[in-house]
């Protein structure tokens, strides 16, 4: 009785709590928190979110995982992979921070949730074994590249266009460095230093909260935002005027479309299902109609990005008359007679009929207070289907990152970790975070690795940590306003560069030169791919299913000799005697099933095809381990056909299992048990005796 509530109830093994594990719980839970509260907010942005939904991701979620997941050490939250695939993901459906793109991230960690729970209640996660090891280097070294790279326009202060692809977004971002904010580049470099300094000097020390504490300080005092809101009139720069015009008019175009195209798919499920000629000619015309506004969408979003690039190119002058009205020219063609300053200011946005110029840095802004409320997340039926492939890909991914990391510090504490319990508790803190404004979380190495060396005990850390987050959310959210973008980019980057591997492929090479190729494939498909990046990863596991089907269907066989040292080996790869003409050995390692059969055929052919003078051939089946219907009507036919040549085919150390088989569908009686020997060794030297040691008799009386 005692296990079962143990099992529906985790978080049980933690009792009793001494006073030494709450102590150190504590520590650990504080320490944990001073990394995660700058780290969720990094990852929030990286989401295409607003900073305050990584504080919502830090709360609920991180509570239930430790509650329910089979580590005392993993920490539960945002992390960099999961956050890059959820934008990746969503981008095509809605604008980051809009507030559809906030519904969409959170109905995709519904989604991801109740995937891993399902994984986990029926202990399916075995199926991460689809995701072979070069597969996730190779993934991870092109995720941790674009995730890096990503943030570089936020480093130089540029604007990051978005469209289907991540590399031409890239080139564009590398082609605005002339035009880089050095004063943001300037927090970013100064971030980056102070960071790896504090590691080197002190470990101990949260340098990551030091670095956003004394950005955050230095960019208030020194009024790094320098933003001003204007009217229309006010840009006497006509060019720049249309092209702000143009580019307001076509975002109005844009939502008025993505709210044209959920009110068609919300028509179109309305006629599913319903019979009639008439409703289906409906229905197949708002389909068309779909896809006709969703590629004309499509084509506007790619426009409007590049416009806003192009919008930024413009540098602008204040001046001011005698009276103190203050207009915006084009840099350096200030009217004689007007008071003007030397800052360049270029076009930020637009709010309420208002233009918002800008000549200093990017920061965090108004970060909502309070703690998240609970709201039944939207979904969105039309876009289950599109959005299941990525949300699988990322349970996955998710999963394989929180067992590895659970493994690996359990490796030093002993703890046992339960891989489906980890699945079943990762999948109710999406779950339940969904329903408190969470995007998709997962483990953390980073603060898993920080919990275990600050000596955590139990799951209570983590909850420690989550409620040093609603600290956070109730009391400190106005202190954060100035916090410079390039510092939460810096984090970003250092957390993700750190990823990338090189060795692990390199050394599957020499192992596996085919997996290895896989790996590199799946990276550079990637990168081509991205930010559409679950199609990399989708590619690679692909792959490497075919490549194991190849393999499968044509397992290692080979005709066998002896070796010098008296073991067997294959005459071709070792340059082997035969040892007879009149028997031949062959060794097939692969199980007898339909997907191989045609080939272990074509083998048993071909050797009596190389050895025509065969009496018998000896099929060495310690390799098999298993036979389905189709083997075994494969292996009455060639047995059939052969004993009609007057060849006799026998078999050697079959597996229990595989003997039963031949056993239960009647082969043993058919072919004869004398055909059948324990070992090779017993069968070789039955088939010696029957053919040279009687040849040899023969030889000495015919002498």
């Amino acid at each position: 009785m005692q296990g079962y509530w143990f099992t529906l109830f985790p978080f049980l093994r933690w009792f009793p709590l001494t006073p030494e594990k709450l102590r150190n719980d504590f520590v650990a839970g504080i320490t944990v928190a001073l990394l995660l509260v700058p780290q969720s907010m990094a990852y929030a942005q990286l989401a295409g979110l607003p900073v305050v939904y990584g504080l919502y991701a830090s709360f609920i979620p991180v509570i239930i995982a430790s509650m329910w997941g089979s580590s005392s050490q993993l920490h539960t939250g945002p992390v960099a992979m999961l956050s890059l695939m959820s934008a990746a993901t969503l981008i095509p459906f809605a604008s980051p921070g809009s507030a559809d793109f906030i519904e969409l991230s959170i109905m995709l960690a519904l989604m991801v949730g109740v995937l891993r729970l399902t994984l986990g209640i029926f202990r399916l996660g075995a199926i991460v074994n689809l995701l072979s090891s070069p597969v996730i280097v190779g993934f991870t070294n092109a995720a941790a590249l674009i995730i890096g790279l990503s943030q570089l326009s936020k480093v130089i202060g540029v604007p990051f266009p978005r469209t289907d692809s991540y590399l031409t977004d890239l080139w564009r971002v590398l082609a605005q460095m002339p035009e880089l904010h050095w004063a943001t580049l300037l927090f970013a470099i100064a971030s980056w230093v102070l960071v790896l300094g504090l590691r080197r000097v002190s470990p101990s020390l949260p340098g990551v909260l030091i670095v956003v504490v004394v950005a955050t300080i230095v960019s208030a005092v020194s009024g790094f935002e320098n933003r001003m809101s204007v009217l229309p009139e006010q840009i006497l720069d006509q060019p720049l005027s249309d092209a702000i015009q143009a580019y307001d008019k076509r975002h109005k175009h844009i939502n008025a479309l993505v709210t044209e195209i959920a009110d068609i798919s919300r028509q179109a499920k309305q006629l599913e299902g319903m019979g009639g000629a008439d409703k289906i000619h409906q229905l197949s015309q708002l389909h068309a109609l779909s896809e006709l506004k969703s590629h004309e969408l499509k084509l506007l979003k790619a426009e409007h990005t590049v416009q806003r690039v192009a919008l930024h190119a413009h540098i602008l002058q204040v001046a001011t008359d005698s009276e103190g009205n203050a207009s915006f020219y084009p840099y350096g063609q200030i009217p004689e007679g007007m008071m003007s300053e030397g800052n360049k200011w270029r076009f930020k946005s637009l709010a309420e009929g208002k233009v918002v110029f800008s000549s200093g840095g990017d920061v965090v802004g108004d970060i909502p207070k309070g703690l998240p409320k609970f709201s039944v997340p939207t979904v969105h039926w039309d876009l289950l289907l599109a959005l299941l492939p990525s949300a699988l890909v990322m349970a996955l991914i998710g999963f394989m990152e929180a067992t590895s990391i659970s493994k690996a510090i359990a490796s030093s504490t002993g703890e046992r970790v339960d891989t489906s319990k980890e699945l079943v508790g990762q999948g109710l803190a999406n779950i339940a975070g969904s329903f408190f404004g969470s995007f998709t979380v997962s483990g953390s190495f980073s603060r898993s690795a920080v919990a275990a060396k600050a000596g955590a005990k139990t799951g209570v850390f983590a909850i420690i940590s989550a409620l040093s987050v609603v600290s956070v959310l109730l009391f400190f959210t106005e202190y954060l306003y100035h916090l410079p973008q390039a510092v939460l980019a810096v984090i970003v980057m250092m957390a993700v560069f750190g990823l990338i591997r090189i060795q692990p492929l390199l050394h599957a090479w020499k192992v596996d030169k085919v997996g290895a190729t896989i790996g590199i494939i799946t990276f550079f498909a990637t990168l081509l791919v991205a930010p559409s990046i679950a199609n990399g990863i989708l590619l690679g596991v692909i792959l490497t299913v075919l490549h194991y089907l190849i393999r499968t269907m044509r397992p290692r066989t080979e005709i066998v000799g002896r070796k010098p040292d008296g073991t067997l080996g294959g005459i071709r790869v070792h340059n082997l005697e035969p040892l007879s003409q009149k028997y031949v050995p062959v060794r097939f390692d692969g199980s007898l099933t339909f997907i191989n059969v045609a080939y272990f055929e074509d083998m048993i052919l071909e050797a009596v095809r190389e050895f025509p003078q065969a009496k018998s051939i000896l099929v060495i089946g310690s390799g098999i381990n298993m036979m389905d219907a189709s083997g075994e009507e494969k292996v009455r036919e060639v047995v059939k056909r052969l004993k009609d040549l007057g060849i006799e085919v026998m078999f050697s150390g079959l597996k229990h299992q595989v003997m039963k088989v031949f056993q239960q569908s009647g082969l043993v009686s058919e072919f004869g048990e004398q055909v059948f020997f324990p070992n090779k060794e017993v069968a070789l030297q039955a088939l010696w005796d029957k053919y040279e040691a009687t040849d040899k008799q023969q030889d000495r009386h015919q002498q």
